[in-house]
């Protein structure tokens, strides 16, 4: 009766913890071998057997018959079997196995405490592995929690019994979270640690967004539409390529929805982040032009084997097409996967006019100099910029102090051409700075120096 109760009591417990029948059983097993080696201080010779179905439980414990006792938990005499069972005694000889059955009421009243622990311990660390295992298989879904915890680098969110957990880098800037909140997020990761599970979840991720993209827009769960790239500024701005399957099917329109109402919903959940829906084009001047978008460019140089771009805009709408931050022309150039340079109209055309100047017409420049540059084909600022330190060192005159001289000579040009522009507004002040950056960067001899060529197929490394 006592075993039965034992069960039902273990059985309503697991019930409520949502444990599997067979881990129950597995769990009264691994209780009373623990409470049977805290008892006797061995179990390795104890088996148990639990049967739920009928709510009973055995313990048994299996001892060698001697004559005289070395080891009162591994042996047993017949006398001791002659007063538990007279009949058995005599049917035994010494040498053999008896098995003996405990009766749980042993274990007294202390030991009660240490059971339960034990008990509560393995229903915990089967609660564990059961959502260590139900997460694992979700990575990439989106679930809805409620924000349990704020911390200075992690908000804690609750779901059910399982507790997620999301870094500061994987919020959005914008955002604040207040305990009680419902929240969504895509599951990012699922680790296990000697604490638990670590499910990591994000919304400032690329997939969230991909995920958000799908449960609203029905084509792209169904495959007729693809989402091609997604490149984020979580809570500010995100660009997303998208191509359609189906010539009958506008992927923009599609994404968009009637009135905006798919895209609205996806702007509400990532708190208003303004979102770019760019239609794929297999040409890369056309790809390029609506990533740029809202800012329309007026040309375009394009070396698509070094994936690198040249923007040209109108002066006025430069800082524009950069955007606050960079966000705009960064955004644009990792969904496209192109490295894209933006100058204003008149401050390439300038550089163009810089870069040609020969080297020969700098007053500055070292006489000796010109010749051998010359003889090695460098006879424009662009062609030294662009030529490697030590080969221009293998030149026959040029050493370092005349290398050193020629550079001093390109500075002095830039800083006199700088002085020439006449700043009206605050384009034209970029267009200063960037002469700036340039003149640094010829002191440097860093590689970053911009080509003279316009032509795609000549275009050489431009840094705006």
């Amino acid at each position: 009766m006592v075993n039965r109760e034992l069960i039902e009591v273990f059985s309503e417990i697991a019930r409520e913890k949502n444990v599997e029948r067979s881990e129950l059983g597995t769990i009264i097993e691994e209780l009373f071998l623990h409470l049977v080696e805290r008892e006797r201080g061995d179990a390795s010779n104890c088996s148990v057997i639990v049967n739920l179905d009928k709510g009973e439980f055995e313990i048994y414990v299996e001892k060698t018959i001697v004559g005289d006792i070395e080891d009162p938990v591994m042996e047993i005499t017949l006398d001791e079997i002659s007063n538990l069972d007279p009949e058995l005694a005599e049917e035994m000889e010494i040498g053999e196995s008896y098995i003996e059955i405990i009766d749980p009421s042993i274990f007294g009243r202390r030991m009660i405490h240490l059971a339960k622990q034990f008990f509560a311990q393995k229903l915990q660390d089967v609660e564990k592995k059961y959502i260590y295992e139900d997460y694992a298989n979700r990575v990439g879904e989106i679930i809805i929690g409620t924000v349990h915890q704020v911390q200075r680098d992690n908000t804690f969110v609750n779901i059910e019994h399982a507790e997620l957990r999301m870094p500061r880098n994987e919020q959005i800037k914008t955002e604040r979270y207040r305990r009680g909140d419902a929240i969504r997020a895509v599951i990012k990761s699922v680790e296990i640690t000697s604490r638990g599970p670590d499910i990591l979840i994000s919304r400032s991720d690329n997939h969230f967004l991909f995920k958000l993209f799908e449960m609203e827009v029905p084509e792209i769960e169904d495959g007729v539409i693809e989402i091609r790239a997604i490149a984020r500024h979580p809570g500010e701005r995100a660009k997303i390529i998208v191509q359609s399957h189906d010539r009958r099917i506008d992927p923009v329109g599609a994404c968009v929805g009637m009135r905006g109402s798919r895209i609205q919903a996806i702007v509400r959940e990532l708190n208003n982040e303004k979102i770019d829906i760019i239609n794929y084009s297999e040409k890369s001047e056309i790809l390029v032009s609506r990533a740029l978008s809202p800012a329309k460019p007026l040309d375009l140089y394009i070396d698509d084997d070094r994936k690198y771009c040249i923007a040209i805009f109108d002066d006025d709408e430069l800082e524009f097409a950069i955007g606050r931050g960079g966000v705009n022309i960064n955004l644009a150039a990792n969904v496209t996967e192109y490295r894209i340079d933006a100058f204003g109209k008149n401050e390439y055309e300038r550089k163009n006019v810089e870069q040609g100047k020969l080297l020969a017409d700098m007053p500055s420049m070292p006489a000796r100099a010109v010749k051998p540059l010359a003889e090695s084909g460098i006879t424009t600022v662009s062609e030294l910029l662009n030529s490697d330190e030590e080969k221009l060192l293998e030149i026959k005159g040029i050493a370092a102090t005349t290398l050193e001289k020629i550079y001093d000579a390109v500075q002095s040009f830039v800083e006199e051409n700088q002085k020439e522009i006449v700043e009206e507004d605050e384009p034209e002040k970029s267009d200063s700075e960037e002469y700036e950056n340039l003149s640094e960067g010829i002191e440097s001899k860093a590689n970053d120096s911009l080509s003279t060529d316009t032509d795609a197929d000549k275009l050489e490394k431009v840094e705006s």
